[in-house]
């Protein structure tokens, strides 16, 4: 791991336009980064380049600006694949969002795979988008979903897994990071267990991308993918990995230009690699931007990002747990730096609107994971996400803020 001494927090802070300014008179204190990140100037730029000197559409296009633009967004998929170690720009599909992209698999793998009896295994710790798509593939082709439980600090259950794990299942999908509460769940051992029983391993990785360099082919994954909004680039833009020995045998999800061979009235042939998958005009000034936002990270170097939020976890759960009424949700041993928690009789859209008075953002509620709050017997909770701008003064604003919270409701 790097010397923590080569992460410059303070200079990271200053490539993020959004920092200077205040909120409610206030510093901005952004700890809301696990719904969505800020952009740094350099995704800034490269979208507003994209914008006002290259843009045109892409693919087909004879005169320049096409052509810039084409090669633009095709350098961008290079990227992608490179930081995720794909063995091909062909396993690399832009989509709109890791939630399309879970569709994605879920309607093209399920209506060619899934019958009826046949079972999708997932886990109490997924994000609705990996469950809600699960769960209409299953009605239409009649197979079950079945999910692993965790225990009360939120981790993992590998032995429950390995137990839910049969002939019947038919697709795993899990994901790398829990959103609502920060548990690093062991996929390499998840994707290990389905393989030897020949089953495929879709890994929601949205929360995982900006925090940890993530190898498709080491973890072995069938399936990953990740939304570009967090991970320092524009929303709209979401990336499918998948072995191209899945996606030459899956239907297309999508019809329309671009993902077509051939046309006719009488029968159409797809387009094949990515292509057949990406159906219509691609988000292209996104995708650029999502290369630069990929740029951006690796040239930080994703050892010093995790040394320094590993820190500050490890600061704000001690200043938290410090705190009277303060009950931590998730304590797992391996956690990204996501702290869910509650305070006594306060609800958490009460904290929430009385901190961002202190200019604190955090996210409040369920945090699309209702399952999991379910299991944990809250309705919803008060959720601190970090990045690699926040700084120990972003927790002692919390902590601040959390007790003018206290202080208020008595």
């Amino acid at each position: 791991m790097n010397d923590m001494t080569t992460f410059d927090v303070e200079k990271v802070r200053q490539d993020f336009p959004i920092f200077s300014q205040k909120i409610h008179g206030k510093r901005l204190t952004f700890l809301d980064s696990g719904a969505s990140a800020q952009k740094p100037k350099a995704v800034l730029d490269a979208v507003q380049k994209a914008y006002t000197l290259t843009y045109a559409n892409v693919h087909r296009g004879v005169h320049h600006l096409s052509q810039q633009s084409t090669d633009l967004y095709e350098k961008a998929r290079e990227t992608v694949r490179a930081h995720m170690n794909a063995v091909s720009i062909d396993e690399v599909i832009f989509t709109k969002n890791a939630t399309e992209a879970i569709n994605l698999v879920a309607q093209s793998y399920g209506q060619m795979a899934l019958q009826p009896g046949d079972e999708i295994l997932l886990s109490y710790l997924e994000h609705h988008s990996n469950i809600v798509p699960w769960q209409l593939i299953a009605e239409r082709t009649g197979a079950t979903v079945k999910a692993v439980p965790v225990d009360e600090n939120g981790e993992f259950l590998m032995e429950e897994y390995l137990k839910l794990l049969s002939p019947k299942t038919k697709i795993v999908a899990m994901t790398h990071i829990s959103n609502a509460i920060g548990t690093i769940v062991p996929v390499k051992e998840i994707i290990d267990a389905a393989h030897n029983m020949g089953v495929p391993v879709l890994i929601d990785g949205s929360q995982a991308m900006p925090h940890m360099k993530v190898d498709v082919q080491a973890l072995g994954a069938d399936f990953y993918v990740f939304t570009g909004h967090k991970v320092f680039a524009p929303t709209g833009i979401g990336v499918l990995y998948g072995k191209s020995e899945w996606l030459e045998k899956m239907p297309p999800y999508q019809g329309g230009g671009d993902m077509i061979n051939r046309v006719t009235f009488e029968k159409t042939t797809y387009a094949t690699g990515h292509s057949k998958f990406e159906a219509g005009t691609p988000p292209i000034v996104q995708a650029i931007g999502l290369g630069a936002a990929i740029d951006y990270v690796n040239g930080i170097g994703f050892d010093a990002i995790a040394a320094h939020e590993q820190a500050l976890l490890a600061y704000a759960t001690e200043q938290l747990s410090a705190l009277n009424s303060v009950r931590i949700i998730g304590q797992a041993k391996k956690k990204a730096a996501i702290i869910s928690f509650v305070i006594e009789d306060v609800h958490p859209h009460d904290v929430g609107t009385i901190v961002d008075q202190s200019g604190v953002a955090i996210r409040v509620g369920h945090h699309c994971a209702q399952p999991l709050m379910d299991f944990f017997d809250v309705p919803s909770t008060s959720r601190a996400s970090f990045a690699l701008y926040n700084n120990r003064e972003d927790v002692d604003a919390l902590v601040s803020s959390i007790k003018t919270v206290q202080e208020f409701f008595g």
